[in-house]
Order: C-alpha cells, then structure tokens, then sequence
C-alpha cells in the first residue's frame, strides 16, 4: 500500500497494517485493493494473449531469471493454444485489444494459420467435442449421452461446423482467416459458404432474399464467445472484396441480396459497381422475384431499373470463361435446352411484364430495357407484346403517338398464331398496330398451311425419321410462345389422311371456281360478273342503298374502329373454318 504523508509516500506491506489498523482494514475492505503477492495467475486462452504481450514489453526473458514469464506464456502458447479449435478461436478474438503487440509476436498469423489447417482437416482429430443442435457430440460424430459413446451419428455431412465458430471474429480478423485459408487451398464452395453465414449475421434482413435457411451448426466454442461490434457498410465492401468470380444459382441469389443492401446504405460506387458485373456474369441463375430491387431514393418509380439495365449491360459484354462451383454446394441449375442468352431473355420479358403495371415508369424506360439484349435472345416476342400490353391498359393516357413508339420493339414477325390473334382484337393497341398485326397474321397462316403440305410430301418418303423444318413446325402449333410439337406415329397418320383429304377438296373447289369466274366474265356485265364471283367465293356484297338509306347509314354510320373490328371477327371466322384441323 501506498500512503501519502504531507506529500512524502511510504510503500508499506497490506497484511502487518490490515492486522494492526482497522481505519486501514475498512478502507481495504470497501476499494477491494488487490495485491499480487502471494496471488498464483493461471494462463488460460482467454488471457494468454495479453499475458503474452505484457511478458514481452516488459522483457521478461530468460536472461533476467530462469523459466520467466515469456517463456512460459510461449511454451503454453504453442503447446495448448494452437492444438485446439476453441482456445485458438478465443486467443484470437482476445488480441484485438493488443493487436500491435500481438503482430509483433506473431501470435495472430499463427493463430490464423492453425485455424486454416484444422479447417481442412477432419474435425475428429482435433479431440474435442462439439455442440450440434443441442446435444454433445464426440469427435467421430457420434452422440454422447452422459459422456458415454451411444454410436448413433448425427445425420450432417456438411463441411460447415466451423461457420458459427470464425463468425464471432472481427471483419479485419475474418478477412485475414478467409485469405489464409485460401491461400492453404481450402475449396471456394466452404469459402463461400463462411462468408454468406457472416454476411447474413451481421447484415439484418440480407436472408429475407435468400430462397433457403442457413441450418446453424454451433460448437462449444460458440458458447463462450460474444459477438463483436461490425460497421455494416465496412463489411460490405469487405464481403465483395472476399468473393470469388464464381457462378452458382444461391450465390447469384447472395449477390443479389448484397446489391439489395448495399443500395439501402448508399455504399460506394465502385462496389456496387462490382456487384452488378459479378450478377451479370451469372444472370442466367437469377429469378425474377430477386430482380425486383425497390428504388430506395427519391425517384417516384417503385423499382431501381436503372441498376438492372446495367446487369443486363455486364451479362451481354461479359464472357462466358467464368466457373462454376459445384452443384452440391451451391446448387447450380442451369436448362440444357435453352442457352443463356434466351433464358435472360425471357427472365427479361417476365421483368418488363411484371414492372409495366407502375404508373410513374416511363415508356422510354421500357424501350430502354427491351432493347438492351440482342434480337437473337428472344426467338419469339410473345413476352414482349404481353408486357406492353400491361404498360397500356396502366397507362391508359398515353397517346396514340407514345403507344406506337413503344409497339414498335415489337416485331410482329416473331409473334406466334395466338398472340396475333389476341393483338387483332386488342382495342387497346393503336389502328396502325392492328393493321400490322393482321397482316403478319395472314403471313403466318399461309405459312402454317404450307407446312402441313410440306408435311403431306415428307410422309410418303422412305422409312425414317420425319423432319419438320422448325420454323414451320413453330408455325404449326404455338402455346405461350413456346413451340413444341411431339407426336405419336399413328396419330400423325390419321392427322396427315385428314390433311390430304381436305386439301384435294380445297384444290377441286378452286378448279371450279375459276371454271365459273371464265364462263361468267364472258356473259355478263363487269357488275354482275364480281356480284357472281362474290356469291361463289361465299361472300355478300352490300346492297345498292337507297336515298334515304344512305342518310341513314351517314347518320348511323360505324366508326372505322368498328368496322375493322368486323372486318376481322370476318377473317377470324374464315381461319377457323379453313385450319379447324388443329
């Protein structure tokens, strides 16, 4: 004890003045001093670190006394610290105070290096027990039932034990953890996984997006550990940093819940940049529902289209020399039919449709983003003409003028036999859409109608296989855009005799027909020659109206909307007259 006298200070023993003096007693008694003598310190992970640190500032070598301090904290260091998972788990969170120091000795990059090896190892030999939903397991995985081995093993295969374990470490410690193991050749699958665990502890709401549960898988270590404060933006960036250029169907899901994120923070430029190329690289992985990104400014649209539009910009300049993880750990789905160009495109396609209905997105936005892949993604322009049809009918004060520019993406070509027909009697569309329409749509059905007799000529060819050329099989049988013909031999038969049948009745009515339109042109009047031909071909002209009619019509008259509508419920007729076969 230190005891002050008129400015002049007496160090004194504790216990002869406790013993002697109660005014000194009391006053021990209610500062709880403490004093080292006769005190034992016991090195244990939680403190070896700082005793460490201390025994070396402090010099305490074996040059001032046999077996000091340093010696001792080191021999304990590596002989107990650093074989175990848990204490080198607990010696590394505990040096973040003496991070300096602790550098200096080199305790944090041995610890680091430990931790790498033991995560690339088989857990068993590590010779501790884990804690796995709730009960004791022994090394060899089975469960303990008051200490005693039961041989029932727990049914997890996963490499994932050590998540929950690194997760209460500091992002500089993290960051450091992942690039030693990396670096030791641990698989980017496990990488990956550690960092998506820590990524959604720590960032709230980032699994909201995610289509799966993170299943956690705690050790005992977990149980004496807290965890530490993390700046959410500095671990942001720190996550994009760690990332691979890698593809696989969750870590496009991750990635994308990142970007979610990262918007909300307002995080730099430059990472969120990096975000949008690492998604667009992988884009075909993607679901619609994860596309949907609010806007989280003040733009009065309900979704950030501009940051979609740049994912689909990286997609399209992007190369295709990117890997992909395993598909059992990652889960990597990817359509054997359909190459990633065409499923962007309809993934695209159902985007626009499911955006079009906001009221404050701009037309020019919606050209924008169909326009930003190539012609060869979409085979067919159904999804596109659905998605404008949406935007119109939420859009119903848009001109004429602004309907057109925004119909013209659509190419009338691509649009299958029942999209032109939902187009031509779409009320919504501008008179110049429909026309266009019902005019592809007559291409299309003589297209269809040639190949069915393309059809009649390959069935009499030698045994084989039958091939349909596929633009005129897409032309035959359209369903949701999506063209797919599959028939059975003998129904194809049947089908093709009917088909023959009905096109040689077809070729004997046009023989008579011309026979009559030679004979009736050299008989009558030009007038009541065309009213003939009208009555053979089965169409009624209108007759001559009188006077008062007339008036009546003018008055009463249709508008041109109407009459093309009836002009077309006309041809709709004739098609399912002439095509009833499908």
């Amino acid at each position: 004890m230190i005891v002050d006298v008129d400015g002049v200070k007496f160090h004194l023993h504790k216990f002869p003045l406790i013993s002697k003096c109660g005014k000194i007693a009391r006053i021990y008694e209610e500062l709880k001093t403490k004093f080292c003598y006769g005190v034992r310190v016991e090195l244990i992970p939680r403190n070896i670190v700082m005793v460490y640190c201390a025994a070396d500032y402090l010099e305490m070598t074996e040059d001032y006394g046999e077996d000091n301090l340093l010696s001792k904290s080191d021999s304990f260091f590596h002989k107990d610290v650093l074989r175990k998972w848990k204490d080198c788990i607990l010696a590394l969170q505990s040096s973040e105070p003496f991070m300096a120091r602790a550098e200096k000795c080199h305790i944090v990059s041995k610890c680091l290096n430990a931790l790498s090896m033991m995560a690339c190892t088989d857990p068993s030999l590590f010779g501790w027990p884990m804690m796995m939903y709730g009960s004791l397991q022994s090394p060899g995985g089975s469960i303990l039932w008051n200490g005693i081995n039961t041989g029932a093993k727990i049914r997890s295969s996963e490499s994932d034990w050590w998540f929950e374990d690194i997760s209460y470490l500091s992002v500089g410690l993290f960051e450091r953890l992942i690039k030693t193991m990396e670096t030791r050749g641990n698989r980017p699958e496990n990488l990956v996984g550690a960092i998506m665990y820590y990524a959604r502890k720590y960032l709230p709401g980032l699994g909201r997006w995610q289509s799966g549960q993170v299943v956690k898988t705690r050790t005992l270590a977990s149980f004496s550990l807290t965890p530490v404060p993390v700046d959410q933006s500095v671990l942001l960036e720190t996550i994009e940093r760690l990332l691979p250029e890698k593809k696989g169907k969750s870590f496009c899901q991750f990635l994308l819940g990142l970007l979610r994120v990262a918007l909300i923070l307002d995080i730099n430029q430059t990472c969120r940049e990096s975000l949008e190329r690492r998604i667009g690289m992988q884009l075909e992985l993607a679901t619609l529902d994860s596309l949907l990104i609010p806007t989280y400014s003040d733009s009065e649209s309900l979704y950030n289209t501009d940051c979609v539009e740049q994912i689909i910009h990286h997609f399209v300049s992007s190369e295709s020399g990117i890997t992909s993880f395993s598909p059992l750990s990652l889960d990597l789905e990817t359509s054997p039919s359909l190459g990633p160009l065409r499923i962007v495109g309809k993934l695209l396609d159902s985007y626009i449709a499911e955006i079009a209905s906001d009221v404050n997105l701009k037309p020019g936005k919606i050209r924008s983003l169909a326009e930003a892949l190539p012609e060869s993604a979409r085979p067919l322009h159904d999804g596109l003409y659905r998605a404008v049809d949406i935007y119109v009918k939420a859009h119903p004060w848009l001109s004429e003028k602004e309907k057109e520019e925004l119909c013209n993406i659509i190419d009338y070509e691509k649009l299958s036999i029942d999209a032109c027909a939902h187009a031509s009697q779409n009320e919504r569309l501008p008179l110049r859409v429909v026309l266009q329409v019902l005019f592809f749509e007559q291409i299309q059905l003589r297209a269809a109608l040639a190949g069915c007799l393309n059809v009649l000529d390959t069935e009499s060819a030698p045994a084989g296989t039958m091939i349909v050329p596929g633009e005129v099989a897409g032309q035959i049988v359209q369903r949701d855009g999506w063209v797919t013909v599959v028939r059975e031999n003998q129904v194809l038969k049947v089908d093709m005799e009917n088909l023959r049948s009905r096109v040689r009745e077809l070729e004997e009515e046009f023989s008579t027909m011309k026979q009559e339109v030679r004979r009736v042109t050299k008989s009558h009047s030009s007038l009541n020659s065309s009213r003939l031909i009208a009555r053979k071909i089965g169409c009624n002209l209108l007759p001559r109206l009188s006077n008062a009619q007339a008036c009546t019509a003018e008055s009463t008259g249709a508008s041109p909307r109407e009459r093309i509508d009836q002009a077309r419920t006309s041809i709709h007729s004739k098609h399912r007259k002439s095509f009833s076969f499908f």
